[in-house]
């Protein structure tokens, strides 16, 4: 285990997706990202690599939870809490993308269903 929380975890893709919200309301504001001709998509530390860091967080965290069960019922470890939070760790930062995604989709389809 890294000695991260779950909680910790969650926070942090929260508090990601918060920086890219208030720096999307500063583009909506003066109308550039980065630079004069840089999409959105491109900028510096831009949400699709936040987003591309936070898929790879949970990733992480589901592949350090199938090993700590696999470890289990091979019988290397004894210590169950510990598979149980890895588990629930993982569980939970995979809702916590889930929920993102839909939401994401969400304003997705209200954007495009916009009249022009």
């Amino acid at each position: 285990m890294t000695g991260i929380s779950p909680t910790d975890n969650v926070m942090a893709i929260r508090n990601a997706i918060l920086q890219k919200n208030a720096a999307l309301r500063d583009v909506a504001s003066t109308g550039s990202v980065g630079g004069a001709n840089a999409p959105i998509g491109t900028a510096p530390g831009g949400f699709t690599e936040a987003l591309n860091s936070a898929l790879q967080q949970v990733n992480g965290l589901q592949g350090q939870a199938g090993e700590a069960a696999a470890a289990f019922e091979r019988g290397e470890t004894t210590d169950i809490a510990a598979v149980m939070l890895a588990k629930q760790q993982a569980s939970v930062s995979f809702e916590a993308t889930l929920q993102v995604r839909n939401k994401l989709l969400s304003a997705y389809k209200d954007i495009m269903s916009m009249p022009v």
